[in-house]
């Protein structure tokens, strides 16, 4: 059954077959959880959202047009999660966790002593300073890139999930890489004069 399309798993599910449910949330639990977890920027939020995802799917499953693409339906259905989780949720200041002397236990217990070999290090401050520069993209350009390059969505799927047009989308890709080039050009001449 690993083989069969979504179309056919959902009309499987739909005629009861239980284990076709199984297996098209087995296919999708990572990449949604990983396309979420961009959103929410940590794990708790991450699973609660995904969880979240996959209830919205089951109720709504009959409901599927079943003329278009199950993946770019579940990826809108976690687009628009993740930004009503996120719309809802209140911050907690850092100064709530100090206690009566003004420690902050959670930042302490954060805070990761160990000395990394200087390999680590490096690959790690290219992947930090990717990560900053893409973190000062705007929210539609990151969203663009993170579809197209970590979920390896084509643009078509890209422009169905963010329920955007086409040309909408292939214009942010555009726009987000030239920025991206830009920022990181600039970055690394600041570095250089150093």
């Amino acid at each position: 059954m690993q083989d069969y399309s979504d179309i056919e798993l959902i009309t499987k599910y739909l005629g009861g077959d239980e284990k076709s449910l199984e297996l098209l949330i087995q296919r999708y639990l990572k990449p949604v959880y990983g396309f979420v977890y961009r959103y929410s920027g940590n794990t708790q939020n991450a699973e609660d959202i995904t969880q979240d995802v996959f209830i919205k799917i089951w109720r709504n499953l009959k409901k599927f047009d079943q003329s278009k693409r199950f993946k770019t339906w579940i990826f809108s259905i976690a687009k628009n999660t993740a930004i009503d989780f996120l719309k809802k949720k209140k911050a907690i200041p850092f100064s709530e966790f100090e206690n009566e002397e003004g420690e902050n236990m959670l930042l302490e217990t954060l805070a990761d002593k160990a000395e990394l070999a200087p390999e680590i290090l490096e690959k790690r401050g290219v992947g930090q300073m990717l990560k900053s520069v893409i973190s000062k993209l705007s929210k539609k350009y990151q969203d663009v890139l993170s579809l197209r390059y970590h979920d390896n969505f084509t643009f078509r799927e890209i422009s169905e999930a963010l329920e955007e047009p086409l040309n909408t989308v292939k214009s942010r890709h555009r726009r987000a890489l030239i920025i991206l080039k830009n920022i990181v050009n600039q970055t690394l001449l600041m570095h250089q004069t150093i």
